[in-house]
């Protein structure tokens, strides 16, 4: 797999940015960014309201898929370009989303929002709307995506990595040092996790590091890219970076994302943690 069958430039959404088989899309961590401005005929999914059940914790089912990108006008055969702020943090947790249920031409745009807007790029506050479309989504591909149980077995036999900050690895802090430090009852990490902060994977311009940095980057901390990997961070959005960058970037086949991260992980009754740096 090459970079361009996963990443666009902006170069590219310029040139494609009224072509209707193809569907540009913002997804951010701060849902308002899109009513500001955007990039010209950009829809939005909001990530809290659009892809997570309304219920319980999981994310909404194959039938809800179904009805969101049809709804969204997106067809089975519409190219999806998916882009926001923060490097791609929530774009890239939207790509593994819409990999997980089988959409198989879908991409990021490369450096995201920020890239778009350190070039000086036209931006619109305009919203503009595309034909409903009959969506058929594929069942959960679970290749892809690791449980409690997956990460609890990995524990000193496959790569787990950990790309939350290092404060929160060692346990100082339970959440982003801007966010409340809540929704884990303990701090810490998954014994044998090595920490691989997710922002490391990009440049200062937003865009991805080369395949020979981020390779460099992985096996100096000792993960093996030859073996199993589950990425997790604090809810999977951070590690669904990580695993675009390992699976995708890098072609590593057995790459998961642990969604359940560490809300989940840190409120488990009896499972192993520990605390401190890299060891």
């Amino acid at each position: 797999m090459s970079r361009s069958d996963v990443l666009v430039d902006a170069d590219w959404v310029e040139a494609h940015i009224d072509d209707p088989q193809v569907a540009i899309v913002e997804v951010d961590e701060d849902t308002s960014a899109y009513e500001k401005n955007h990039i010209k005929n950009a829809i939005r999914i909001d990530w809290t309201k659009d892809l997570q059940d309304p219920v319980r914790r999981d994310f909404v089912d194959q039938a809800g898929f179904e009805k969101l990108l049809s709804e969204k006008g997106i067809g089975n055969d519409t190219l999806v370009v998916l882009y926001g702020g923060n490097n791609n943090w929530f774009a890239s947790y939207a790509y593994w989303y819409f990999k997980l249920y089988g959409h198989e031409n879908v991409k990021l745009l490369d450096g995201g929002r920020k890239k778009w807007e350190l070039d000086s790029r036209d931006l619109t506050d305009a919203v503009p709307t595309r034909p409903a479309t009959e969506y058929k989504a594929k069942p959960q591909d679970e290749s892809i995506r690791a449980y409690r149980d997956d990460v609890v077995k990995a524990i000193g036999s496959q790569n787990l990595v950990d790309v939350r900050s290092p404060d929160e690895f060692s346990g100082k802090l339970l959440a982003p040092a801007h966010l409340p430090q809540e929704q884990s009852q303990r701090p810490g990490h998954v014994p044998s996790a090595r920490n691989i902060p997710w922002s490391k994977n990009a440049n200062d311009d937003g865009t991805f590091k080369s395949d020979d940095e981020l390779k460099a980057l992985y096996e100096d901390e000792q993960v093996d890219l030859s073996k199993d990997t589950i990425a997790y961070c604090r809810i999977g959005e951070r590690s669904a970076l990580t695993w675009f960058v390992l699976h995708e970037l890098l072609g590593q086949e057995n790459v998961k994302n642990y969604d359940g991260s560490w809300t989940e992980y840190g409120s488990l009754v009896g499972v192993p943690i520990e605390l401190g740096a890299n060891k």
